[in-house]
């Protein structure tokens, strides 16, 4: 009923050519049981925007109104385009609803980060229409089950290393490859939890959660922490090898003709860090070179432990910051060449390799 107070039923109506329920209360329609009838007749359920109030009466089986009675009545699958403040959105009731409906089957849609209308700047955006028409539409889609009941962790992007205030040891990552990665993954059915260096991207379509993090350091716990409870991990981020051993609380000052000398210490290694556990994930890496690609990926794809690796030779419009990417996948026994292609067309052939390559190894 609140949406009626911003577009009347009227206008739904003449652009649908469809009739538009509101009210539980209905008579007319329902002296058919008209809530039963359209929980049976729904395929897909979408409810957008999303607000905190509906996720916590949806959360805790509440059924007052036309729209969470269908909910509760219907045995179609749910989707939910979360639309809030970013403060509500992180508020802990809030991520213990959305967790709780997500453990029930409930498919979240977003958000994305963003200029919000309060003018804060965060997560809390609903989606685009046509990114939640998208969602909906590979929801039918044939094969897009090739992860389904999976957890898939992605990190994405680049990492930043302080140096004072205003400076920063950084890498040019746009964080597209690992995006694309994300929203395939989850178009094969996976849940998804993205790990995103400081990028300046919409949380792709159908992420059931997105972490941001500026750091090596950061991205490192995070990762841990989200690879704990998941089937695969993939680490389509560039993360920093190095930071300064000390982070000046001042800008430092130019000093002409003098040298400024940075002490860097080792940043811990992600893709080691997991593959150190007894019981890991199954591994994806990456590795962007500028040399003797086969080499360096093989050899990290052993000294590492993985799975599989993706490796790409950055360069001749390649790479970082293109919306075109070239890939080589290696594992224990075998390749395969993905001619360029966008990262998105990419990240989905990526994606089906990754899910044959998991269930070969039969996890």
């Amino acid at each position: 009923e609140g949406a009626t107070h911003f577009v009347s039923p009227i206008t739904f109506q003449a652009l649908s050519g469809q009739p538009v329920r509101v009210s539980l209360w209905d008579t007319h329609a329902e002296a058919a049981m008209g809530h039963i009838e359209l929980a049976r007749w729904a395929e897909r359920i979408l409810v957008a925007p999303a607000s905190a109030d509906l996720l916590a009466r949806l959360a805790h089986g509440h059924a007052a109104d036309l729209l969470t009675t269908l909910c509760l009545a219907s045995a179609a699958p749910l989707y939910l385009a979360p639309a809030m403040n970013q403060q509500m959105w992180a508020h802990p009731a809030v991520q213990a609803n959305i967790d709780l409906l997500q453990q029930r089957g409930a498919h979240m849609l977003g958000p994305a980060a963003g200029e919000q209308a309060c003018g804060d700047v965060g997560s809390g955006r609903m989606l685009e229409a046509l990114q939640l028409r998208d969602a909906l539409r590979d929801s039918f889609a044939d094969g897009s089950g090739a992860l389904a009941g999976l957890q898939v962790v992605v990190s994405a992007g680049p990492t930043y290393e302080d140096i004072d205030p205003v400076r920063f040891i950084g890498n040019r990552s746009s964080g597209r490859m690992g995006f694309a990665v994300a929203e395939a993954a989850a178009r094969a059915g996976a849940t998804v939890s993205l790990i995103a260096g400081p990028v300046s991207l919409a949380t792709p379509t159908g992420v059931a959660q997105r972490v941001d993090v500026r750091s090596a350091a950061q991205m490192h716990a995070a990762v841990l922490g989200a690879a704990s409870r998941a089937d695969i991990y993939i680490g389509a981020a560039a993360v920093g090898d190095y930071r300064p051993a000390e982070v000046s609380a001042l800008k430092l000052k130019k000093r002409a003709g003098t040298p400024l000398l940075l002490q860097l210490n080792e940043n811990p290694d992600i893709l080691a860090s997991l593959a150190a556990h007894t019981a890991h994930p199954f591994l994806v890496g990456f590795a962007a070179e500028t040399h003797d690609v086969a080499s360096y990926a093989r050899g990290k794809l052993r000294n590492k432990g993985l799975d599989m690796i993706a490796a790409n030779q950055v360069g001749d419009g390649l790479g970082f910051e293109t919306a075109d990417n070239a890939l080589t996948l290696y594992w224990a026994d075998g390749e395969l060449a993905l001619p360029r292609a966008d990262k998105s067309e990419l990240a989905r052939q990526l994606i089906a390799q990754v899910a044959v390559r998991y269930r070969a190894t039969c996890r």
